[in-house]
């Protein structure tokens, strides 16, 4: 077997990868209609691992912390992935554009993106989102434009490569508008390279939605969230680590799971990686 081919088989680890993706997506969809009400105080709170009826325990109100940590999965998700897909529109579409028009268009679509990308991300998010209101919709919106440029470089680069082929130049020779050479023919051919770029930028949303959430910036209670369940049980990370550490590593997992995700996808569908 030749050593592309061998590069491009899926690596256990990225196979992995996809099921835990799959697993957290069913566990959101179909975890909420299952389980026990999440913000209703069922028992004694502090409950240990193993309790009678709790699997993981209470937490300090005594609500059901199974429940919590399977409700917790649907914000995070539909944060992560809603804030993507806002990304992808206005970073992709800015870098179609620019890369297909080139001249002032590209030059002033080029230079707005490289000024949103010498801000910290992070910093940039944490103000759109207080400047928004704490919740999801400002989660989102943050997100989604702190996370477009990047994708608008990468989108840019793969869109001036193929605008100088010859499908494209029979596209136009033959009539075409520029809105149909991009969707029809330039959008295809970039799509690869651009869903693994996609795939990994979900990791950094999700990353962010946690650590924004944690700040409390994010998913307000009562809906259950596991950036604010570990800002919430650092109270008692003595006592009940527990409080800390399931929603911790449950994010951590996603966030990780996505990234390498992304990462083989690249690899799959990348054919400059195999030179």
């Amino acid at each position: 077997m030749s050593e592309p081919a061998a590069r491009r088989r899926p690596a256990p680890a990225v196979i992995g990868a996809w099921l835990i993706i799959g697993l957290f997506v069913l566990v959101a969809i179909v975890g909420p209609l299952v389980t026990a009400d999440p913000a209703r105080h069922t028992a004694s709170p502090l409950l240990p691992i193993g309790a009678d009826r709790h699997p993981l325990g209470t937490d300090d109100l005594g609500r059901d912390q199974l429940a919590r940590m399977v409700c917790g999965a649907r914000p995070l998700l539909l944060v992560s992935v809603t804030a993507t897909a806002v990304a992808a529109i206005l970073g992709i579409g800015a870098g179609l554009a620019a890369g297909y028009a080139g001249g002032r268009i590209d030059w002033l679509l080029t230079a707005a993106t490289d000024v949103a990308l010498t801000f910290p991300t992070m910093l940039l998010t944490i103000l759109i989102v207080a400047a928004w209101r704490p919740g999801a919709a400002g989660l989102v919106a943050g997100i989604g434009v702190t996370l477009a440029p990047g994708l608008t470089r990468l989108a840019r680069v793969l869109t001036a490569a193929e605008a100088t082929r010859e499908y494209v130049a029979a596209a136009r020779s033959a009539g075409a508008r520029a809105s149909r050479i991009l969707v029809r023919e330039i959008l295809p051919n970039i799509a690869g390279p651009m869903l693994a770029q996609v795939v990994m930028t979900l990791s950094i949303a999700a990353g962010f939605a946690a650590g924004l959430s944690y700040l409390g910036l994010g998913i307000q209670p009562p809906t259950p969230d596991w950036g604010y369940m570990a800002h919430a049980g650092q109270e008692f990370l003595y006592t009940a680590p527990r409080l800390v550490t399931l929603p911790a590593a449950a994010s951590l997992l996603f966030v990780v799971a996505c990234n390498l995700a992304g990462d083989g996808l690249r690899d799959a569908v990348d054919p400059r990686r195999d030179r």
